[in-house]
């Protein structure tokens, strides 16, 4: 797998992964102080990570393949990505965010790596039961409220 394209895609899927996890870690963390939610997130956090890793790490072929300054997207924003509105619709847009990078390198990494495509595959259907029961806690919080 030499081809850079497909590099890119992985290294921007992986940093998409990575970072709306850690938001969602972080809230699960500071905001709910949940630690068990918390700890979940960043063991997937990690484990996502070191399938990245296998395919981005080695000659550092993912930092030689990025190339912000001509991403196209790179300054593009909906509307609906500029506002949130409170800490639930916060969590809930960093988990679809995660869930989309997730698919994407399930997809891709068919082309270079079938098994690691299926460790992607089992990352998002576990966020998808991390999402779940986060969501349930944050609805407990704000039924109190």
């Amino acid at each position: 797998m030499r081809d850079d394209r497909v590099l890119r895609i992985i290294d921007a899927n992986s940093n998409r992964t990575r970072e709306a996890l850690r938001v969602v870690e972080d809230i699960l963390r500071f905001w709910r102080e949940d630690g068990g939610l918390a700890s979940a997130l960043k063991q997937e956090r990690h484990r996502v990570s070191g399938y990245c890793d296998r395919l981005l790490k080695e000659g550092l072929r993912g930092l030689k393949a990025r190339d912000t300054t001509s991403d196209p997207g790179r300054d593009s924003m909906s509307t609906g990505e500029a506002t949130r509105h409170d800490v639930t619709e916060l969590l809930l847009c960093n988990f679809r965010r995660a869930e989309e990078g997730l698919r994407v390198l399930e997809e891709v990494t068919k082309l270079v790596d079938v098994g690691l495509s299926r460790h992607f595959k089992r990352s998002r259907f576990r966020v998808y039961e991390l999402e779940k029961s986060s969501l349930a806690v944050m609805e407990r919080e704000r039924a109190r409220d």
